[in-house]
């Protein structure tokens, strides 16, 4: 986020074009109704209650109340990425319809299958937290140094951000000193 948004870098890799390329067919139908349900795509959102925005992939308006899915090109994470995504899309869709969401969906292109999401309060309140170490993020204007994971290799900012050279607790101030010390 810090890369993207405070130091305005972008590489797009493989992955990111396939993302890229996944989302442009999922935009490129327009609008339709099947049956009760209006589908709306490349929907605009904000809240201006949570400071966000964005753009929904895909809205099912079910009897009127909205259906969000999110639409990813690889295979369910371990952890909630991606269902923090998808809340905070809840968010920007409750501020703007005053309807409640329960539920959405996240359509996953390896298997390619839908997972059913429940928007539970743990989801809500784990959404509200990313949500404000988002803003605090921005709002401090530093990018924190890098924490090298596994998943680092397939990131299309590897080679930018440098996660095993500048990662943390490595300072070039040190290196440089411990090189003089030599």
């Amino acid at each position: 986020c810090a890369l993207i948004h405070l130091e305005q870098l972008w590489n797009e890799n493989r992955l990111t074009v396939e993302g890229k390329n996944l989302h442009e067919k999922v935009h490129e139908v327009d609008s339709e109704s099947r049956g009760n349900v209006r589908i709306v795509r490349g929907l605009r959102l904000r809240s201006f209650q949570m400071g966000l925005s964005g753009i929904a992939d895909v809205v099912e308006f079910r009897e009127a109340l909205p259906f969000p899915v999110e639409y990813k090109r690889g295979k369910p994470k371990p952890d909630i990425c991606d269902k923090v995504q998808l809340c905070a899309q809840t968010f920007c869709l409750e501020e703007m319809t005053g309807e409640t969401v329960a539920e959405g969906a996240i359509f996953y292109g390896k298997p390619r299958r839908r997972l059913l999401v429940d928007i539970s309060e743990e989801l809500r309140a784990s959404t509200k937290a990313a949500t404000l170490q988002l803003h605090a993020l921005l709002a401090s204007g530093t990018t924190p140094h890098a924490a090298y994971e596994k998943k680092c290799k397939n990131c299309s900012l590897f080679d930018l951000c440098l996660p095993e050279t500048a990662g943390a607790g490595k300072s070039a101030r040190r290196y440089l000193g411990q090189m003089l010390k030599e």
